[in-house]
């Protein structure tokens, strides 16, 4: 067999992984390429290695030969990319006829939805044709290789001395390699036939969506030019426009047409939206139950529950709105029919407080959006689809105009709250877009008078939408929230309170968020500020070597921001209700939520930092920049940080302990990784690094327990019966409450003092806390117990012995020389 021919196999793998022609390729860098490795082409085997390679040369053939056998998975992709095809084909002609730069922006949107369907249906199938490719392909060079080797060892055993039985054994696996590498040129052949047609297919596609994307570029700058003749003129000619029913009939049949494929080609993401709507009804009825219980023990929880009081409302909106964002490549179609069933639910769910701020507009702008539907029975008659859009458009600058005043004859400016505030402006810029809707309606801008109004309209509609999904799931975690009742998860609940409201703040604020997108692209605003922003966000920023964009950093910062939040809740969690529960020698909960929560920040900033797109190269330059810092004068930081790793591995302290170290006495408040909090008698917060905590003498009052030794001395009167003494001394330790009867109080003579027999007591109290007191108290009881005994407590007492006296002391003052007054 030629060369050429033993490499012709592998030829579809080089065509899959150069854009070259293959010709230009060198087979041998071919197949070093698809196997990591080069070919032993003049390595034939010794006889000793021919018949443990030959059973696995074989057995891989005949893996080859059984595989090509059943090639269901490669039959498949022909009728997959001939349908795909088809309907791209069939999309492309439909395109083709209409005119493309007459369009409305929703059947625009509507053709956008339908090539990027196919484009996400063609990327699936290339993916699947591509690891069939690479799979047969490694085949194909597997073999290959191995074919030259036996080539070579039989050429070898045929000039040298072998064994006729080896020699037999070389020719049948390599006619079982060749049998195997001439049935996998097949479906190589397909498999490039397919790649090619895939290409094609995705050639057209990216055609498809230039063309909608000309013909929406087109559709903004027509937005400034007349499109009709003036509303006086064109009320002449109220004909009939077979042109319009033709188009409006082709863009139903596209659309229905879309809408089966979707729901064909998306069944796994369908069933999980179906499963997930009939597990939520019988929660949020479980939630109801449990709301009514709530509202019964505290009345003034009816408002922030009163959602849950509507569960079928809950359970409709919810999963509209779950259509919304996890749907939201279908087709147009499929989201109009989820927005007019949730009319009903959305008004029923919209909580008091909103019915305060925007007065009736919720009824007047759900009304108003699906009047305005109603628009497309008049598709056929230009006119009166006019007329009907200029008086939907009248009807809702009168409504807004009319709350506007209301709200402000309600609650001036001045008292109004923020909300009322933003709400207000944003209903002055719907009277602004409603009455140039009305002035280019009337002079002739048709186009810009349907963006005005669709957009106000529908926007107004879809922020109630969000409103209410907004308002469920806030109550949904508020019901969570509160407790009812003994539970020995309490704590859980507790902890989870500020999880749980800052999860229902974020759901606000994605909320807004998503309604601000949403509106930018009902007014054709949101593509110039998603490529402004996308500019802004990927311009370089150069420091030396370093080359970031303002997107990797703000990305970075939100990562990280993210990871110390996640950190401290599992640090909180593991430490004070799992760990913490469990029966663990003393600091272990501590250390391990301690370790976690620097693991996860760790795990946190290196995701950051890939997110951002940091390249290792670049921090490299920042690593050894770190190195050179610590090397000169981070010595003390990086001790620091590895005594606290010894603190938490070792556990001599741990948070609630008392100790003292270098002349400061405190509570061990926190244990970081550099330093350790102490909290003094007095308040003061003192900061102790690690180092100190290991270097230093450390006294710890409760390392192995919490007992603490009262001493209390006192001294008697000489004369005093010294065995009555320690026995009162005894009873009044035993009678003291706090003072622990094991280790037994002992009651001591310690010495002879020059005024007094001096006796002590050594009791030990269970709580180091109240160790103070139980002193205090303990000496008051000995003071009352030896006075009732008539045992006199001494005052020292000193005698002063006069020797002489002077004259004139002695005399007296009557007798004394007066004063000169000096």
């Amino acid at each position: 067999m030629p060369l050429m021919h033993r490499w012709l196999w592998i030829l579809p793998a080089a065509l899959s992984l150069t854009s070259t022609g293959a010709a230009a390729v060198d087979p041998k860098q071919i197949l070093s390429t698809v196997t990591g490795q080069s070919p032993a082409v003049d390595a034939p085997l010794a006889a000793r290695e021919i018949p443990a390679r030959a059973d696995a040369d074989e057995q891989f053939a005949e893996d080859v030969l059984q595989r090509v056998a059943a090639p269901v998975v490669t039959e498949a992709l022909g009728p997959q990319i001939e349908a795909l095809a088809a309907g791209v084909t069939t999309l492309g002609r439909r395109m083709r006829k209409a005119d493309l730069t007459r369009m409305p922006v929703i059947r625009l949107e509507s053709l956008q939805r339908n090539w990027r369907f196919y484009r996400r249906q063609l990327e699936a199938w290339q993916r699947e044709a591509q690891r069939q490719l690479d799979r047969d392909s490694d085949d194909a060079a597997q073999l290959a290789q191995r074919r030259v080797t036996w080539a070579a060892t039989r050429k070898e055993a045929q000039s040298a001395t072998i064994s006729p039985a080896l020699l037999e054994r070389v020719n049948a696996v390599l006619a079982r390699i060749e049998a195997a590498d001439r049935a996998l040129s097949a479906p190589l052949a397909r498999q490039l036939e397919f790649s090619r047609r895939g290409n094609a297919v995705a050639g057209s596609i990216a055609a498809g969506l230039r063309a909608v994307d000309a013909a929406s570029t087109s559709f903004d700058f027509r937005l400034a030019v007349r499109d009709s003749a003036p509303l006086w003129i064109a009320w002449r000619d109220p004909g009939f426009s077979a042109d319009a029913l033709s188009a409006a009939a082709s863009a139903v049949e596209l659309e229905r047409d879309f809408l089966r494929r979707y729901l064909a080609a998306s069944r796994d993401r369908l069933l999980v939206h179906a499963v997930f709507a009939v597990l939520l009804l019988p929660m949020l009825l479980w939630l109801r139950q449990r709301s009514r219980r709530l509202v019964a023990q505290n009345p003034d929880l009816r408002d922030s529950t009163q959602a849950m009081m509507r569960p079928v409302s809950a359970w409709l909106v919810l999963v509209l709105v779950a259509t919304l964002f996890f749907q939201s490549d279908s087709p147009i179609l499929l989201h109009e029919v989820a927005l007019l069933i949730a009319v009903i639910p959305v008004l029923r769910l919209l909580p008091r407080e909103i019915f305060e701020v925007l007065g009736p507009w919720p009824y007047a702008a759900t009304g108003l959006y699906v009047l305005h539907r109603l628009g497309v029975l008049f598709v056929a008659q230009p006119l009166y689809h006019r007329v009907h859009l200029l008086a939907v458009t009248l009807l809702a600058l009168a409504a807004l105009v009319w709350i506007m005043l209301q709200a402000r004859r309600r609650r001036p400016a001045p008292q109004a709250t923020a909300f009322e505030r933003a709400a207000r402006v944003v209903g002055l810029v719907g009277i602004v877009g409603l009455a140039a809707s009305v002035v280019a309606n009337v002079f002739g801008n048709v186009t810009l008078a349907e963006l005005l109004t669709r957009g106000t309209l529908n926007s107004a509609y879809l922020g109630l939408v969000l409103y209410a999904g907004a308002t469920v799931l806030g109550s949904i975690a508020r019901n969570f929230r509160v407790r009812r009742g003994a539970h020995p998860l309490h704590g859980v609940a507790e902890r989870a309170a500020p999880l749980l409201e800052t999860l229902a703040r974020l759901i606000r604020h994605a909320t807004l968020v998503v309604w601000i997108l949403v509106t930018l692209n009902q007014f054709r605003v949101l593509r110039p500020v998603v490529s402004w922003a996308r500019r802004v966000l990927n311009h370089p920023l150069g420091i030396g070597e370093i080359s970031v964009t303002l997107g990797s950093v703000l990305l970075f910062l939100a990562a990280v921001y993210v990871a110390f939040w996640i950190a401290r809740t599992m640090r909180t969690v593991l430490r004070d209700e799992i760990l913490g529960r469990m029966a663990l020698p003393r600091g272990v909960a501590n250390s391990v939520a301690t370790l976690t929560y620097y693991a996860l920040v760790v795990i946190g900033v290196m995701i950051a930092l890939a997110a951002a797109g940091f390249e290792v190269g670049q921090l490299a330059i920042i690593v050894g920049a770190l190195g050179v810092g610590i090397g000169f004068g981070l010595q003390n930081v990086v001790n620091n940080f590895v005594s606290g790793l010894i603190l938490m591995f070792e556990r001599p302290i741990q948070p609630g302990d008392i100790v003292e170290i270098t002349g400061t006495s405190g509570k061990v408040s926190a244990i970081g990784m550099r330093a350790t909090t102490l909290t003094t008698a007095e308040g003061a917060d003192v900061v102790v690094p690690n180092g100190t905590l290991l270097s230093e003498k450390l006294i710890n009052w409760t390392l192995r327990d919490t007992s603490r030794r009262i001493d209390v001395d006192v001294g008697v009167a000489h004369g005093s019966d010294p065995r009555q003494v320690l026995e009162l001394l005894k009873q009044v330790s035993l009678a003291t409450p706090g003072i622990l009867p094991n280790p037994a109080p002992e009651t001591l003579l310690l010495r002879f003092g020059p005024n007094s027999l001096d006796f002590g007591i050594r009791a030990w109290t269970g709580d180091l806390a109240t160790a103070g007191a139980v002193r205090s108290d303990l000496a008051v009881r000995v003071h009352d117990a030896l006075k009732q005994a008539g045992i006199v407590i001494p005052v020292p007492q000193q005698d002063v012995h006069i020797r002489s006296v002077p004259d004139s002391l002695a005399r007296g003052p009557a007798n004394r020389p007066e004063s000169s007054g000096d």
